[in-house]
């Protein structure tokens, strides 16, 4: 089966586009938009309605695979690429991608995957392949192999990667926005494993000596109580955006600092506890240094509380050269700052048999279509947790992710089923079919093509 046409068409994505510099100098919000200038180039308000720009692939056998192209809600800081316009790229999709991919085997993931992110500068108008169209083509491809082959995303990467995908569905982490006490009590009550993220961007949420974190974890380690199960045993996560480290300062291996860590754990006691981006040291490099003095300055203090790389660690080359050097306990892979799914996937497994763990992160401005794929590079490499998104509203993504996970684990399982069984697999039936030069389904109907375009809506 080969690719025909490609085509793009802007859209929108699942929340809003947020100028991170802006908001951490202190601009005021007035209701849900921001009243103060934009400090970051590109952005024209502090707050602007998020953008995609839907990308399909037309298959020899009529149907048509979809990914979408979006960018991270705070775009252009922490070494990312610059504010994503849909507009701006949508003629690059159309022109030099699409005549780099049209013709070619959809079955070849991995190489028709390389071959949009070998596009030069040049060719891309002048600047690098920007990382959302990256992102979103390699969507569009993984469900174009998944529709070749007969069967789902997962299947393909982990053929791809030589992987033995998780059998269960990955730990989903919650996202709760600013409403960060009742969508924690919401993911209690869902038993979501980890939480609650709770978007504590500047210091007035966080505290002027960290007090207002401090006390939120206690709240929630009480709620917990109260609300979870018997059984339930979530793991909390919160992300302070660099926050942290403007309260303190560095250096950031001294007293103060990992006893105001050990006030965290014993207030989330007796759930375990990580710290996502406690400082932004303006470089890789930097923050590298200063992730490390943290976390050795933790462990000598025994002090139990996990930190998580975010800010510049963007790249492929910057997960791993921040799992190279130590630098934290758990690292997100930021998908759309990746470009393909193919690279967070690889970023992924680079953390396997290292002592840092791999937590599948992105955004809140994603897309359905971008969540499915990520749930599936979740579960061909078996990370230590996957994000729910897109969207700020906590149970629309935590559904999407996990519905996703589930349809596709269960695909696997009947799969199995039918061999031991005898019967032919749907992989082995989607063959046969092409022997015989009849075409694939083109209703949908079955669980893998569901799977492979991005299933139902949900």
């Amino acid at each position: 089966m080969r690719i025909e046409a490609v085509r793009a068409v802007p859209g929108v994505a699942g929340f809003f586009f947020d100028d991170q510099r802006a908001i951490k100098q202190g601009a005021t919000q007035h209701g849900f938009a921001y009243d103060d200038r934009p400090k970051t180039a590109g952005f024209e308000r502090v707050r602007e309605a998020g953008e995609c720009l839907i990308v399909e692939l037309e298959l020899s056998d009529g149907s048509v695979v979809t990914g979408d192209c979006a960018a991270v809600q705070y775009s252009g800081t922490g070494g990312r690429d610059p504010l994503f316009r849909a507009s701006e790229y949508r003629p690059v999709v159309e022109g030099v991608v699409a005549d780099a991919l049209r013709g070619r085997d959809a079955t070849l993931f991995r190489e028709n995957a390389a071959t949009v992110e070998a596009i030069d500068s040049v060719e891309s108008g002048g600047d690098r392949l920007h990382t959302a169209v990256r992102y979103g083509v390699s969507q569009a491809l993984l469900n174009a192999a998944g529709r070749a082959r007969a069967g789902t995303p997962t299947d393909v990467l982990a053929a791809a990667y030589g992987t033995d995908p998780a059998t269960a569905p990955v730990p989903v982490f919650g996202q709760s926005g600013d409403d960060r006490w009742t969508n924690a009590e919401k993911m209690m009550l869902k038993g979501v494993p980890v939480l609650p993220h709770g978007l504590f961007n500047s210091v007035e949420k966080v505290g002027r000596e960290g007090e207002k974190l401090r006390g939120y974890l206690s709240g929630l380690a009480e709620l917990a109580e109260v609300i979870g199960s018997d059984s339930y045993a979530p793991r909390f996560h919160v992300d302070v955006y660099g926050i942290l480290g403007e309260i303190f300062g560095p250096p950031y291996d001294r007293s103060e600092v990992t006893d105001y860590f050990e006030t965290l754990r014993e207030a989330a006691a007796p759930y375990p506890l990580q710290v996502e981006g406690p400082m932004d040291a303006g470089s890789r490099e930097a923050q590298i240094t200063a992730m490390v003095e943290l976390r050795e300055a933790l462990r000598s203090a025994g002090a139990a509380v996990d930190i998580v790389a975010d800010e510049w660690c963007n790249t492929l080359d910057d997960v791993r050269a921040f799992v190279d050097a130590g630098a934290a306990d758990v690292v997100q892979i930021k998908t759309p700052d990746l470009g393909g799914v193919q690279r967070s996937a690889e970023a992924v497994l680079y953390c396997d048999g290292t002592d840092t763990r791999a937590y599948l992160g992105g955004t809140c401005n994603e897309t359905v279509t971008s969540a499915r794929a990520c749930a599936h590079v979740a579960l061909a490499t078996d990370a230590a947790q996957v994000l729910a998104k897109p969207g700020m509203g906590f149970d629309e993504g935590f559904m999407i992710v996990t519905n996703e996970m589930r349809r596709a684990t269960a695909a696997t399982s009947a799969t199995e089923a039918s061999a031991v069984a005898g019967r032919p697999s749907s992989a082995e039936r989607g063959s046969a079919d092409h022997s015989s030069g009849q075409s694939p389904r083109e209703d949908g109907d079955s669980p893998e093509a569901r799977s492979a375009e991005g299933g139902d809506d949900d």
